[in-house]
């Protein structure tokens, strides 16, 4: 009985040193890319903060809504 015990303990080590094995052979994955921050600009008349892809320019100066520009 003694001999059956210390087979399953063999066995079972030998299956535990196999399981790690195949974890740290996997590839780590990709870090992801992330996107570079876009510039900010202040709106001429109100002082609001946006993203300069989202302003409207006019004469060098950017505006948060048309209604700014109109009136800048």
């Amino acid at each position: 009985m003694l001999k059956y015990l210390v087979l399953l303990a063999v066995v079972a080590m030998v299956y535990g040193l196999w399981r790690s094995g195949q974890r740290r052979a996997a590839p780590p994955p990709p870090p992801a890319s992330k996107p570079l921050p876009e510039p900010m600009v202040r709106c001429a008349r109100c002082g609001v903060h946006l993203p300069r892809s989202q302003a409207l320019q006019q004469d060098g100066r950017s505006y948060c809504s048309p209604a700014h520009q109109r009136e800048g």
